[in-house]
């Protein structure tokens, strides 16, 4: 096993706190939003064996079925399926909408065709991968997430009182489901943004007002008033409000499968996704937003937001999801019990988020898995110590014990 140094990545909506809290660190006063562990080459995580530090990328790419597993290498290629993240929400991210596999396949394929550079700002498809990701809260943590039912909207929007929404209302209200959000989504998405940031605004200011007066969207309106302040006069906020607000409590997740249009609005979670880039961006956002393209990929589904909680097996509380590049798990230590066993076909990462984690490594599971990658790692046949935001990647087939006083998540591949 070897500790992980990650890259903190700080974009514009990052908190300035919530990161420095966990690791222990001074606030530097910039945000600081994301933290990567895995091996994404745009940030991939450094590991010292003993000749200087390299990127957990390049052990990768020279000894794939060493460092994953035959099992992983056979169903994703030579690389880690996954990345994990810290995600620290000081204000709205985008809203956005991820490809399916097919969809990313065909969107790369195209772009690549036409010749349009990989980092060009109207470039929509990064590589040919989905990127199904999940999120869990480490703290309140606010989100918008799928459609809500049409005649929910229908009565949030009615309830603003702006005759400029009154178009809207009256579709929500006649129309069939899936033929009444994409409606609206679409004219909102599409309208000019001269034409329709007035009504932005004036919806802004409706909402804050009736945040005040409680009632059943209360809570609701304050995270459209919030997100409005954050981007005044974007479409994105009215396109907001098509979609269920929720809030997490601490252990709570959300899954994110394609097509389903989301944003993050504020706090500290564990996000764990399959390792693409891959990002249709709806509103909330200066950056590039193809509308056609994002109709071709939206699922305009209703439904409420679907929150997660863990399963406890063998004590281990694990976040299921329906699909196989990556399964999030999470460990509650208690002082004085037994050492937990942790063996695994397919690599791990290991993330302490709370108290003090011991991760004591016993060498490989065999069965032709490989030599577990211990490449003369003088902390693999040792005992490695996990503060709060602290990692270690774990190649496949590794024996491990873990105990001490704590959270430990567990990233891996599902076998």
């Amino acid at each position: 096993m070897d500790r992980l140094a990650n890259t903190v990545r700080p974009y514009a909506w990052g908190s300035t706190t919530a990161l420095p809290e966990l690791l222990g660190t001074a606030p530097t006063g910039e945000p600081q939003a994301e933290m990567w562990m895995g091996a994404h080459p745009g940030a991939p995580s450094r590991i010292d064996r003993g000749a200087g530090p390299v990127s957990l990328a390049e052990v990768i790419d020279a000894a794939p079925e060493t460092e994953l597993g035959a099992d992983t290498v056979r169903a994703f290629g030579p690389r880690l399926p996954f990345l994990l993240k810290l995600l620290a929400a000081g204000s709205p991210l985008s809203l956005q909408v991820h490809p399916d596999l097919a969809q990313a396949g065909e969107g790369f394929a195209d772009e690549e065709r036409r010749g349009i550079p990989v980092d060009a700002a109207h470039r929509n498809y990064k590589d040919a991968n989905h990127k199904p990701e999940l999120i869990v809260a480490l703290t309140p943590f606010d989100g918008l997430c799928g459609f809500r039912h049409p005649a929910q909207a229908a009565d949030l929007l009615a309830g603003l009182d702006l005759d400029d929404l009154t178009p809207y209302v009256d579709i929500l209200r006649a129309s069939p489901e899936e033929d009444a959000l994409r409606e609206v989504f679409t004219a909102v998405l599409s309208a000019e943004h001269h034409a329709i940031a007035g009504t932005v605004e004036r919806a802004a200011l409706a909402a804050d007002r009736l945040a005040d007066k409680g009632g059943p969207y209360a809570d609701d309106y304050a995270a459209y008033a919030g997100i409005a302040h954050h981007h005044p006069g974007d479409p994105g906020v009215l396109a907001a409000m098509l979609l269920n607000h929720v809030r997490l409590q601490p252990g709570e997740a959300l899954f994110l499968g394609a097509g389903i249009p989301h944003a993050y609005l504020s706090g500290l979670g564990v996000e764990l996704m399959a390792n693409s880039d891959n990002v249709l961006r709806c509103g909330l956002t200066p950056k590039h937003v193809d509308v056609p393209e994002l109709l071709r990929v939206v699922r305009f589904e209703a439904g409420d937001a679907g929150v997660l909680r863990p399963e406890a097996v063998d004590g281990e509380e694990i976040y299921e999801t329906p699909v196989d590049e990556f399964r999030l798990s999470r460990f509650a230590l208690a002082p004085g019990a037994a050492p937990h066993p942790l063996v695994s076909r397919t690599p791990q990462i290991l993330l302490c988020t709370a108290g003090t984690v011991r991760v004591r490594g016993g060498g490989d599971a065999g069965d032709g898995v490989g030599a577990g990658g211990s490449g003369g790692s003088a902390e693999t046949e040792g005992e490695l110590t996990l503060s709060p935001g602290e990692s270690a990647f774990v190649p496949a087939g590794e024996h491990l014990t873990i105990a001490g006083e704590g959270t430990l998540f567990r990233a891996t591949v599902v076998a």
